[in-house]
């Protein structure tokens, strides 16, 4: 049976089962043990990406939910590894490949991770929905403005269902969906400010380049970005802990070539939620104003003029302002720490990963967010799978052809936030966004820095 024939069949007896007053087996809540074996079919999956980040998303979370057939790496370590979880997750190893296209070729592939760098995200992400699979991509999403719009437009053409791993939309102990939850209820009044607190990126000394390692195919690594030298050294931190300083692998976050610093990266998450929560995600701010950031290296015209050291900001005050009032600030550094402070005209709380703080938050005691409200937050039901709870919602919405929990349009918004507020610090200056055209409006640099140029040979097609 065909992936769309299951879908309608799937939606067909859904409607059915409503219809006479229960619920098929399959939308019962489903335990997720060690053992984990989801009650939907096990579709046929490939993860392009196995670094470390994957190790949590495909190789403890999507292997539970689905068979893996097939690996892909530009690293062979990381291939290697991978391969060796799977088959000790499923009792047989998967085919492992080095190019991401042999995956999408794969006709028995119907749903795909993407693990990757950011800058490799939209390409491969873009070139699965038009091969016919489903996504779960990791945040966050894209490199650009203009990334987010070209994947915006294939999806709506195509139709997969895509899922962005941000995972505090539906795990966390459901923090960040009970804070919403307040919100709509009215436990602060009207919200006038949001603070997003998500932390400084490192610095890092000149780093000299050398010969990339020979597992690595560093010029595929690199992909749409310039071709550069690889650079590498170690440094060992006051606990006697080495710790690598590099132009590759999780360093990649703290160059504007691959990644967007931690306003990228942590505002993949914490914007995200605040965009969610203030009723955002379908709009943009009018005005970005950087009230303060520095940077490790010099810049001119939003470039960094040093290429051996990390590049992105450091420190940072980004704020902006929409249309119906509300303020967000971006920040690295706040009294309450990491996570998201939401003001309004009848009180304040603050929420994290870790606790949630505030009068608000202590009256939960008496007067507790219902089950209900958090499920009416989340779409209409409550998540279910506890920590595999983003996996679980992916791939429940591949057999039934819904978008999930966070779908790429959404995210899109709140991403785009965060790559507004970095061009503003790279280039010093304040703009200004038309949110229904998603144009910077009258300043040319700014405008060109909604995209980038790719290198011949990965260019990105919409």
């Amino acid at each position: 049976m065909s992936q769309q024939n299951r879908r309608d069949f799937m939606k067909t007896s859904a409607a059915t089962a409503l219809a006479a007053g229960s619920m098929p087996y399959w939308f019962s809540p489903q335990p997720v043990e060690a053992n984990f074996k989801s009650a939907l079919e096990r579709p046929v999956m490939g993860c392009i990406g196995t670094g470390s980040r994957w190790d949590d998303v495909g190789g403890r979370r999507a292997v539970k939910f689905a068979d893996i057939v097939a690996v892909c790496d530009v690293d062979k370590r990381h291939l290697e590894k991978a391969k060796n979880k799977v088959k000790a997750e499923l009792g047989k190893a998967p085919e492992a490949f080095e190019d991401y296209r042999k995956i999408l070729d794969n006709k028995d592939i119907e749903v795909v991770t993407i693990v990757t760098t950011d800058h490799w995200h939209t390409k491969i992400a873009i070139e699965a929905m038009k091969a016919g699979k489903d996504v779960y991509c990791e945040k966050p999403l894209t490199l650009t403005i203009e990334e987010g719009k070209m994947i915006n437009k294939v999806q709506k053409e195509t139709g997969r269902v895509f899922q962005v791993g941000t995972q505090q939309r539906s795990e966390m102990g459901l923090r960040f969906l009970r804070a919403i939850a307040m919100i709509r209820d009215g436990r602060i009044g009207d919200v006038h400010t949001v603070t997003c607190n998500i932390g400084q990126a490192p610095v890092s000394p000149s780093i000299p380049a050398v010969a990339a390692p020979s597992d690595l195919n560093w010029e595929m690594w690199l992909g749409q970005a310039p071709l550069v030298d690889y650079r590498y050294m170690e440094l060992t931190n006051s606990s006697g802990k080495i710790q690598p300083q590099t132009r590759g692998h999780y360093e990649f976050r703290w160059w504007y070539e691959y990644s967007g610093g931690k306003m990228t990266d942590w505002g993949a998450h914490h914007v995200d939620i605040a965009s969610w929560a203030c009723g955002l995600t379908e709009t943009g701010p009018q005005t970005i104003t950087p009230i303060m950031a520095e940077h490790p290296v010099e810049f001119k015209d939003g470039m960094p003029l040093q290429d051996d050291m990390y590049n992105v900001a450091t420190k940072f005050d980004v704020q902006l302002k929409f249309e119906n009032g509300i303020t967000m600030n971006i920040v690295s550094d706040s009294d309450d720490g990491n996570g998201i402070l939401f003001e309004g005209t009848e009180g304040r709380f603050h929420v994290s990963r870790g606790s949630m703080k505030g009068k608000p938050a202590e009256d939960l005691e008496t007067n507790p967010i219902t089950d209900d409200q958090i499920a009416e937050v989340y779409g209409g039901k409550m998540p279910e799978g506890g920590s595999f709870a983003h996996m679980n919602n992916f791939l429940e919405c591949v057999k039934t052809g819904e978008q999930p929990i966070s779908d790429v349009h959404t995210h899109h918004r709140a991403l785009t936030n965060c790559h507004l507020a970095n061009i503003a610090i790279r280039l010093n200056r304040e703009l200004k966004w038309d949110p229904t055209t998603e144009q910077i409006i009258g300043d040319s640099m700014a405008q060109e820095m909604q995209g980038r140029e790719q290198r011949k040979g990965y260019e990105i097609e919409a």
